[in-house]
């Protein structure tokens, strides 16, 4: 069979966004109770503008999420019920990447494998089915050579013409979460190519000190329209961040998009760093995630938010800019793009 898949940029024309409402605190020791406010009102602000579909691990908790979302006054009539138990809420990279292919969408099952670090992710790998058929649109599992190919939707970004971002620290360090085993820049390259359509990957180095992805792109940088792509640099030379953010800044200085050209660059602070109960996180502003007529970004109560969210709203100028407070989302090593999975029109 003749593919013609095709991964939509995510300021693409969407159906909705995929979330999955936090129903145990693991991912957020203390903060479990202020976690969940935070999530409605980031579902509020996806329904204001797309249709939310929303996993709830069971009809007791839908019950309770009905009566959060009235009391919030969220636009319950854009939220979709998806009844499904999972280990975690990170829709990002254990939901389904779903792409165009002929006429059609299609989606795909990476087989997530909790980022090659936790061993209960069994409920999490039923994610892409349960959603494919909710939505009526045929599901894949990635393979090559025959066995499944770990990839997350973290992990990769995409300017909808053929050209894609990741991190070498993230698919290709020898012993740290190896998310598949031997293979090289060229075995990934092919599996771009046949399930995403890809004929042109850029390839940064390091991701940001904290993330428990081992570095993923959506942390450092993003297309932010089809030839500009947004990435992060840390101004204080003694941050641990600041020699690797410096040397993707140049890797993307020398990158060139499917057409030939050199992309445009645009440059976003980092906020400060922040640690909590002696651990530090990996807070970005890249986190953003774009919504049909607005993009959602983080923010962390710092001096940078406000410098963030310009820049930002100047590379979307037909699409509101809202910030969130997301220092308490952040607790959970991410925020907002990676809760979260678009679902192309």
């Amino acid at each position: 069979m003749e593919h013609n898949r095709r991964f939509p940029a995510e300021w693409e024309k969407q159906q909705g966004i995929l979330l999955c409402f936090p129903h145990n605190g693991n991912d957020w020791p203390g903060k479990y109770s202020t976690i969940q406010w935070a999530f409605v009102e980031f579902i509020k602000k996806v329904a204001e503008v797309e249709e939310v579909f929303l996993l709830v691990a069971n009809e007791k908790l839908k019950e309770k999420v009905v009566g959060m979302l009235e009391m919030a006054h969220v636009k319950i009539e854009n939220v979709s019920f998806i009844i499904q138990k999972t280990n975690r809420s990170w829709m990002r990279d254990s939901g389904p990447i779903i792409i165009k292919n002929n006429n059609g969408r299609e989606a795909l099952n990476f087989n997530f494998n909790g980022w090659a670090k936790y061993s209960n992710y069994q409920l999490d790998k039923l994610v892409p089915a349960k959603i494919a058929a909710f939505l009526n649109i045929p599901l894949t599992q990635a393979v090559y050579n025959g066995k499944p190919v770990v990839l997350e939707g973290g992990a990769i970004d995409s300017n909808g013409k053929g050209t894609l971002l990741t991190s070498e620290e993230c698919l290709l360090h020898p012993s740290i979460q190896v998310r598949n085993k031997n293979f090289t820049k060229a075995d990934y390259e092919a599996v771009f190519k046949e399930y995403l359509g890809i004929t042109n990957v850029i390839w940064l180095g390091d991701g940001i000190a904290g993330d428990d992805t081992h570095g993923h792109i959506d942390d450092l940088c993003r297309f932010v329209n089809e030839d500009t792509i947004i990435t992060v640099v840390e101004s204080d030379i003694k941050d641990p961040n600041y020699a690797p953010l410096q040397d993707n800044l140049k890797r993307l200085q020398q990158a060139k998009l499917e057409n030939g050209k050199a992309p445009n660059i645009v440059c976003l602070p980092m906020p400060k760093r922040i640690d909590f109960d002696n651990v530090r996180i990996p807070a970005s502003y890249a986190n953003f995630l774009i919504l049909n007529k607005c993009v959602l970004v983080p923010t962390f109560n710092d001096p940078n938010d406000r410098i963030a969210l310009n820049i930002i709203a100047d590379c979307f100028p037909d699409r509101e800019i809202i910030g969130i407070s997301a220092i308490d989302l952040i607790w959970g090593f991410g925020t907002l793009h990676c809760l979260s999975q678009q679902i192309p029109a």
